[in-house]
């Protein structure tokens, strides 16, 4: 067995192959086999893995070069995808050899963080990730937001096809990548699909001019469903504004569904609103997202509440050591060495899974000692909830 990094062409035939018949229809038509090629340039600058066994490509893993903000701080993230073993090479370790080597190779490049989809939360647990929040999504009749069409609201709403309008959703997704905890975008390469494809129209809030809420939508028939992927909206009236077009559409769609974030309540939006919200979770097809640290440097700066603890990080081929985490100053102050081991502050034991629960704000530390992801007594926890306070991450980038 050997490991090897595929380039342009050559993923026709080795990363390709395996990943369509994991994740799409198979056998492939001659028609799908031909369309391989027109995802090339989307994957050009991914880092791709595969293992290679009597001269045939049996497993295969990418990584995409992304960015994610963790508490106000935008930082370089390795956005796994693309994992996928040939059914006669699977259960073989194969996958676990790929993505040591993949997140040691990211993890030099300068990447602090990682996120995924799995397809078995378990398995990528065993490598450090924790569980984040799904976005939901929200169906209701255009019929009950009619109260916003009688509703005078700042603004205007702009309307064109994504082709000819993705500068503007790129510039917008940019400003809410430095806004919001958990927000992830691709690289450029990756993102220009949306503009080629062409496949949805741009619907834009604007307020002086200036671009504060975009969604991106397609309408799948007649008397049928409009549906509308992430609403991204910076204020309430950004977000009525997006409604109120949505509204326009009475007589033309049954209903309206849209994507929003896990702490986005509908059920507020209107009286009488009648929605169905849901996150459906499960395996192997629909799963929520998984991201860690792989690194303990993002943390340092981060703002924080006056807590005082020390953690060692135990168990973890990125993340190994003892540290004191200070947040007296507001700013999370990272110490190593003598100093963190001196003096006889609140001491929690921690594994990258807890850890990076607890920097993503998806758990209480109580939490994470009862998921099993570390050590942490009454008087360390009391300590990592000031330095990290729940916060409701919102991973945006669906890869």
């Amino acid at each position: 067995m050997t490991i090897r990094r595929v380039r342009s062409e050559d993923r026709l035939t080795t990363s390709f192959p395996l990943q369509a018949y994991a994740f799409e229809t198979s056998p492939p038509t001659a028609a799908r086999t031909e369309e391989f090629r027109e995802y090339l340039p989307y994957n050009e600058g991914n880092r791709t893995l595969v293992v290679e066994a009597d001269g045939a490509s049996v497993a295969a893993a990418s990584a995409v070069p992304m960015r994610q903000n963790l508490r106000g701080t935008v930082l370089p993230m390795a956005g796994v995808a693309g994992v996928a073993t040939h059914p006669l090479a699977r259960r073989q370790g194969h996958v676990r050899a790929l993505l040591h080597q993949l997140l040691d190779e990211m993890r030099d490049e300068g990447h602090r963080l990682s996120a995924l989809w799995p397809f078995r939360p378990s398995f990528y647990a065993r490598f450090g990730y924790v569980g984040l929040p799904k976005a939901r999504t929200a169906t209701f009749s255009p019929a009950d937001l009619s109260p916003l069409l009688r509703t005078e609201l700042p603004g205007e709403v702009g309307w064109e096809r994504i082709g000819t309008g993705y500068p503007t959703w790129r510039e917008f997704t940019e400003r809410s990548l430095l806004q919001r905890h958990g927000f992830a975008l691709f690289p450029d390469y990756r993102d220009v699909g949306l503009r080629d494809r062409d496949e949805r129209w741009l619907l834009t809030a604007r307020v002086g001019g200036a671009v504060t809420g975009a969604v991106t939508y397609r309408i799948d028939d007649h008397a049928g469903t409009l549906i509308a992927d992430d609403l991204l909206a910076t204020d309430p009236y950004a977000r009525a504004l997006l409604l109120q077009f949505f509204a326009r559409h009475v007589d033309q769609v049954a209903k309206v569904s849209v994507v929003i974030p896990a702490d986005e309540l509908p059920e507020l939006w209107l009286t009488d609103l009648d929605v169905h919200v849901e996150a459906t979770i499960a395996r192997p097809g629909s799963s929520a997202p998984m991201a860690r640290l792989l690194s303990v440097d993002p943390l340092a700066g981060l703002p924080a509440g006056p807590g005082r603890v020390r953690v060692e990080l135990t168990g973890d081929r990125w993340l190994a050591g003892t540290y004191l985490l200070d947040g007296t100053t507001g700013s999370l102050e990272l110490v190593t060495g003598a100093t963190a081991t001196a003096g006889s502050p609140p001491t929690a034991t921690l594994t990258a899974a807890g850890l990076s629960a607890l920097a993503y704000g998806v758990l209480d530390p109580a939490e994470v000692s009862l998921r099993g992801l570390g050590d942490v007594p009454v008087d360390a926890a009391a300590e990592l909830r000031r330095l990290f306070p729940r916060e409701l991450p919102y991973l945006f980038a669906d890869f």
